[in-house]
């Protein structure tokens, strides 16, 4: 497994210097000092490869921002930070950081971005789900909302919002949306 791992620290290295068109299987095998043909065995196609190196990425920068959010009792302020956090931490990572940026094999521009981004926060806003869970009946509106605001800001925000004015901005807009979902579903007639 010390050879997934070396190979796993070169893709992410190469994605961070060069984009995702320079994590080939045979760039990332010279940078890991290993063979393509282990590449290939460990990973088995370069899409698979460049989604696990992303993947891990994702888990450590999950548990930062699980970190950010714990404690946090109220799902705007959560939500709002949540995003603020994601987009803090892919801003300082050097191959985080190149999500944000239009380039050729870019993986939030292939057609399972969406499903992979609703996974991801479906599982970060779990916590918050359970402890406010009025929201319960609208955790997918919510997952899909927060999937979406998440990915474009990753990908399209303005560079030059700081944390605070993004903050104030995502707290203006969701906080009476997400006020008004309980509201709106005690109010719904019932379907008896």
């Amino acid at each position: 497994m010390r050879s997934r791992g070396k190979i796993i620290d070169a893709t992410l290295g190469l994605i961070a210097a060069e984009g995702f068109a320079g994590a080939s299987i045979a760039a990332v095998a010279a940078s890991a000092g290993v063979s393509r043909q282990t590449v290939y065995s460990i990973f088995g196609s370069r899409e698979d490869l460049v989604s696990q190196a992303l993947g891990e990425l994702a888990i450590t920068a999950m548990g930062a921002i699980h970190a950010r959010l714990e404690g946090i009792t109220d799902l705007t302020d959560y939500l709002v930070e949540f995003i603020v956090a994601g987009r803090s931490m892919a801003a300082a990572d050097p191959a985080l950081s190149m999500l944000m940026t239009s380039q050729e094999s870019h993986p939030f521009f292939d057609s399972g971005a969406m499903s992979r981004t609703r996974e991801v926060a479906a599982q970060i806003l779990q916590p918050i789900i359970v402890a406010a869970p009025q929201y319960a009946p609208h955790v997918d509106d919510i997952v899909d909302m927060t999937a979406l605001l998440s990915l474009s800001l990753v990908v399209v925000d303005d560079a030059d919002r700081t944390d605070a004015e993004l903050r104030t901005f995502l707290d203006r807009w969701l906080r009476p949306a997400l006020e008004a979902m309980p509201a709106a579903a005690a109010s719904a007639p019932s379907d008896e």
